[in-house]
C-alpha cells in the first residue's frame, strides 16, 4: 500500500480525472502519470534511489536518498513528491521562510543527495550549496522569475523529458519512508519518519467511513469512482505537513488538487475566487489567522461559496466568531476542527453544523478509536471516566521516529501497558459528556507561581472580546511568578486599548490565575506561513517590553 502504487491504478482506471487546477488550467491523472514516472526514472539514472531495506534499519534511521523540494504551492510541488516516492527516494518539504541559519540546520540534518527547487529561490539555493556538500543533483523549476539556472542545475521540464515513460524498475514497498519535518516549536525542526502505508491510514484519509483502513488497492480505485472528482483547495502552503496531505489525500481519493493564483502569502480574496472558479468542495485553513481574513472577504458577499461542502480547519484554534460567520453565509457546509500534530496525525475531531454553531461554545473534539489520554507521568491509560488533565496520545499507525534521534524517538513513542503509542505533547481533559477539551501544546505551557496554564485556552477567551482581531500568548521571566501571563493583542480598526474590558471578558471564561498579568497591543500579530504563531517573535517582544 503505497502512494505510487495508489494513484497508478487510479491513473490506470481514471486517467481522464482532474488532478490538478491551477490559473484555469487542468492537469489529468493521466499527464500527471506520466509525468511523475519521468522524473523518477531521470532520478534513477542519476542513482538517486533506495541504499537499504527497512528491515536492516532502526527506526530513527532512513535507507534511501533524500531529495529537499524548495517550493510554493503549485502542482509540479506534488509532481516531484510523487516522481521521488516512485524512485524509492525520499522527499522531504523545505520551509522557505526560513533564514540562511535555520536552512543550514535543516539541509545539514536532512542531507539531501539533491534539490528540486524554483527558480527564485536559486540565489538562496547558491548561497547555502558550499555548506552542504553531499548534493548530487539539482534541479530548477522554471518559475517565470527569470532566474539563470545554477551552475551545473538542470532544467526541470528537460529532466522530465529525459525520463523514459515506463513504470519505473523498483518494487515499491510499504515500508518505504513519507518524511515530514517539524515546525520546531518544541526545539529545532526534526524529520518524522513514517512508513507510507501508515501515513496513508494515520493522514491521508485512507480509512472507509467506519474508520476501518482501506483493505486493498482496489478499495481506493472503487472509491475514487464514486467520488465524482471532488476539488479540494489546500491554502496552506504544501511545505508544511496539513497542505502536503491534504493534496496527497486529495490524490489518493481520486479527487483534483485546486491550487490557488498567489501562493507567496495568505490572500483571501484570491482564495475566494479559486473557490468560486473551481467549484471547490473543501478548504482547508489553519486557525484564525486564516479564518478571520476570510470570512472578512466573504462577507463582502462578492464571491460564490456555495459549493463548499466543508471548511477543514486543523493546527490552531478557529475561533466560533469565524465558524458562526463562515456558516450563515454557507449553511450547508460543515466546520471540522481537526486536533493532531506532525508526529500523530490528526487524533480528534470536531464537526459544526449551522444548527449546532455557537459563538460562546468551546470546541470539544472525539478522540479517533486509536487515540487515548494517557497520564500527566505517562505511565498509563487514563480511563474514560477519568477527567484529569492527560496526554493526547495514539498508537496503532504511528511514525517509525525522528531522523537520527534516538533519545528523542524514545521518548516521543513510549510503550505504555504493552502498547506503542506516540505523544505529540497536547494536553487534553475529557468533560461530562465523553468528548475532550483541548488545553494547548506543552511547548506553549506556563508555570506561573507554580500553576501550568495553557497559552491557547487564554488566547480563546481573550479573543471572545468584539474588539478582538488576533492574539497570542506567552510567558515571560517574573521576579515574583517565575513566568507570568503576557497577551500580545491586535485590535480590531478603530477599537481602543481597553485592558480592563479584555480582562473582564476573559475572566467570563477562565479562572482568574489564568488571566494575563500584561497586555501589550502590536499592530499586527506575527505569524508563519502557515498560520502558527511566530512564538520567538512574541517571546522576544514580550521579554523587552516593561
Amino acid at each position: 500500500m503505497t502512494l505510487p502504487a495508489i494513484t497508478e491504478a487510479i491513473a490506470a482506471a481514471l486517467p481522464d480525472h482532474t488532478a490538478f487546477i491551477h490559473k484555469g488550467e487542468r492537469q489529468s491523472y493521466a499527464e500527471l502519470n506520466d509525468r511523475s514516472r519521468r522524473l523518477a526514472n531521470f532520478l534513477l539514472d542519476h542513482n538517486i534511489c533506495l541504499r537499504a531495506e527497512r528491515q536492516a534499519l532502526k527506526n530513527w534511521e532512513l535507507g534511501q536518498d533524500h531529495v529537499g523540494i524548495f517550493m510554493l504551492n503549485t502542482p509540479q510541488f506534488v509532481e516531484a513528491m510523487l516522481g521521488c516516492f516512485k524512485a524509492r527516494a525520499t522527499p522531504f518539504t523545505i520551509n522557505y521562510r526560513y533564514v540562511r541559519e535555520e536552512l543550514l540546520y535543516l539541509l545539514n540534518d536532512a542531507q539531501p543527495s539533491a534539490l528540486i527547487y524554483q527558480g527564485q529561490f536559486a540565489d538562496i539555493i547558491q548561497e547555502l550549496l558550499p555548506d552542504i556538500p553531499d548534493i548530487r543533483l539539482l534541479i530548477q523549476v522554471d518559475d517565470g522569475s527569470g532566474a539563470a539556472l545554477l551552475p551545473g542545475a538542470l532544467e526541470y521540464e528537460a529532466a522530465i523529458a529525459a525520463g523514459t515513460p515506463s513504470k519505473p524498475k523498483v518494487s515499491w514497498s510499504a515500508d518505504d519512508i513519507y518524511m515530514t519535518y517539524t515546525g520546531g516549536t518544541t526545539g529545532m525542526p526534526k524529520g518524522v519518519l513514517w512508513r507510507q502505508e501508515d501515513c496513508i491510514i494515520a493522514n491521508l484519509g485512507g480509512r472507509d467511513r467506519k474508520g476501518a483502513p482501506l483493505p486493498d488497492i482496489k478499495a481506493y480505485v472503487a472509491r475514487a469512482r464514486k467520488s465524482g472528482g471532488n476539488v479540494v483547495l489546500p491554502a496552506p502552503p504544501m511545505m508544511h505537513g496539513a497542505g502536503c496531505h491534504a493534496s496527497f489525500g486529495a490524490l489518493i481519493a481520486g479527487n483534483a488538487i485546486a491550487i490557488q493564483s498567489k501562493p507567496e502569502r495568505m490572500d483571501p480574496i484570491d482564495l475566494l475566487q479559486t473557490v468560486q472558479d473551481t467549484r471547490a468542495n473543501m478548504l482547508l485553513i489553519i486557525g484564525d489567522a486564516f479564518g478571520k481574513p476570510l470570512l472578512a472577504a466573504a462577507q463582502t458577499g462578492v464571491f460564490d461559496i456555495s459549493s463548499l461542502r466543508f471548511l477543514y480547519n486543523t493546527g490552531a484554534i478557529l475561533s466560533p466568531e469565524v465558524k458562526a460567520g463562515m456558516l450563515a453565509l454557507n449553511p450547508q457546509m460543515q466546520v471540522v476542527d481537526a486536533l493532531g500534530s506532525s508526529e500523530t496525525g490528526p487524533q480528534a475531531i470536531a464537526m459544526t453544523s449551522a444548527d449546532t454553531a455557537d459563538k460562546g461554545t468551546a470546541t470539544r473534539f472525539l478522540i479517533t478509536k486509536d487515540s487515548a489520554v494517557v497520564s500527566e507521568d505517562r505511565s498509563h491509560i487514563l480511563p474514560k471516566t477519568d477527567m484529569s488533565v492527560g496526554w493526547l496520545a495514539r498508537t496503532g499507525a504511528v511514525p517509525l521516529g525522528y531522523l537520527g534521534d534516538q533519545a528523542r524517538t524514545e521518548a516521543t513513542f513510549p510503550v505504555i501497558e504493552g502498547v506503542r503509542y506516540v505523544i505529540g505533547g497536547d494536553r487534553v481533559h475529557r468533560t461530562e459528556k465523553g468528548s475532550i477539551r483541548l488545553l494547548g501544546r506543552e511547548s506553549f505551557t506556563i508555570n506561573s507561581g507554580g500553576e501550568k496554564i495553557f497559552a491557547e485556552e487564554v488566547e480563546q477567551a481573550i479573543k471572545q472580546h468584539a474588539d478582538v482581531a488576533d492574539v497570542t500568548v506567552v510567558g515571560r521571566p517574573s521576579p515574583r511568578w517565575g513566568q507570568e501571563v503576557t497577551a500580545l493583542v491586535e485590535l480590531r480598526p478603530g477599537a481602543d486599548a481597553d485592558q480592563t474590558a479584555l480582562l473582564q471578558e476573559a475572566a467570563r471564561h477562565i479562572a482568574r490565575y489564568k488571566l494575563p498579568k500584561a497586555f501589550l497591543f502590536v499592530d499586527q500579530v506575527q505569524r508563519g506561513a502557515s498560520g502558527k504563531t511566530d512564538i520567538q517573535w512574541a517571546r522576544a517582544l514580550a521579554e523587552d517590553a516593561t
